[in-house]
């Protein structure tokens, strides 16, 4: 099968497509065939060596070293413990690694089906972001109905997934943007949209809320916003950090995290044992698949490139121009 493998770390001159051997299932795992994957900023960190992935599934080690997050497919072949799938049933899903492939391997239950609203290929911009975007504001940030949160890049991936859960929760939802993607992320349904280059969002998210501050911080940025996140929040409130744009060291001030009792909680998907991402995905699946077929949720797509389009593909990611996901398609 054709797949990317890094054979080497570096610029995006290192992805190149080449024939390896196709992966085998367990006995409650299937194979699937990639119809389309997307890119995650850890995607351009694993290319630079700087945020490897977990063995793949379906490989016997050495495993080649595949990049790739989340899936759209259909599976092609299944374990003999299989249950809930069967051959041609089509679905999504995140994955270690894996996904810049025409086949991958995964658990039964790591996968959601696709829902109806959502073609087979657009559903690859779901599993990664809105599985991120709901985990931590929801999950772990306690968002609910009536409250607010601020979203740093709402017109990432993450953002424009959150945005969309913030409001189909009947929370209010404040982001950071650049100047050209305000109008985006307004359109989606964000409450208010700060230019970061040019406005204070400590003072607009106050502003906005009255003095009291936001309930939830969803930051994929780090660096000098940790302290600014500290005062645009709430007392009680919680920062669910999920990246680290910005620089992942920084100087904390523990003098305003105290008297706010606020919490600051750092978390990843990747390297979650199988039973934590089986969890969070059986609940995203649960509680929101079903908004996206009633019209509340919906992939935002920015552009796709063929596989063999990778290298230009995580240019334009680097470029920091998109507004939602880019895909890559994969096989027919």
């Amino acid at each position: 099968m054709r797949a990317v493998v890094l054979g080497e770390y570096g610029d995006t001159d290192v992805l190149r497509v080449v024939e390896v051997a196709e992966p085998t299932a367990g006995p409650e795992e299937v194979v699937v065939e990639v119809v389309a994957t997307a890119l995650n900023r850890a995607d351009l960190l694993q290319r630079r060596g700087l945020y490897p992935s977990p063995p793949l599934a379906g490989f016997a080690p050495p495993a080649p070293e595949i990049p790739g997050m989340e899936f759209a497919g259909r599976v092609i072949a299944i374990g003999e413990r299989v249950t809930e799938l069967q051959v041609g049933d089509e679905i999504m899903g995140i994955v270690g690694g894996g996904a810049y492939a025409e086949r991958l391997v995964v658990h039964e239950r790591q996968t959601m089906p696709i829902p109806a609203s959502v073609g087979l290929r657009d559903a690859a911009a779901i599993p990664e972001v809105f599985i991120t975007a709901f985990d931590a504001l929801v999950v772990q940030g306690g968002l609910t109905s009536g409250l607010a949160a601020l979203v740093h890049a709402g017109a990432s991936g993450v953002g424009t997934a959150a945005i969309q859960i913030a409001r189909a929760i009947g929370a209010r939802v404040i982001v950071t943007a650049s100047a050209g993607k305000l109008a985006a992320c307004t359109a989606l349904g964000a409450d208010l949209a700060v230019d970061y280059s040019t406005e204070d969002f400590v003072a607009s998210a106050l502003a906005f809320t009255d003095g009291d501050g936001v309930d939830v911080v969803l930051d994929v940025i780090g660096g000098d916003y940790v302290n600014r996140n500290i005062s645009a929040l709430r007392t009680g409130g919680r920062i669910v950090q999920v990246g680290t744009m910005g620089g992942g060291r920084t100087d904390v001030n523990i003098g305003m995290l105290l008297p706010k009792r606020a919490t600051l909680i750092g978390t990843v998907l990747r390297s979650r044992p199988l039973e934590e991402k089986i969890a969070i995905t059986r609940r995203f699946a649960a509680e929101m698949l079903p908004l996206f077929d009633q019209g509340r949720l919906e992939p935002v797509i920015d552009s796709r490139f063929a596989l063999g389009e990778i290298a230009e593909a995580h240019a334009a990611m680097e470029r920091n121009a998109n507004v939602g996901k880019i895909l890559i398609d994969i096989t027919a």
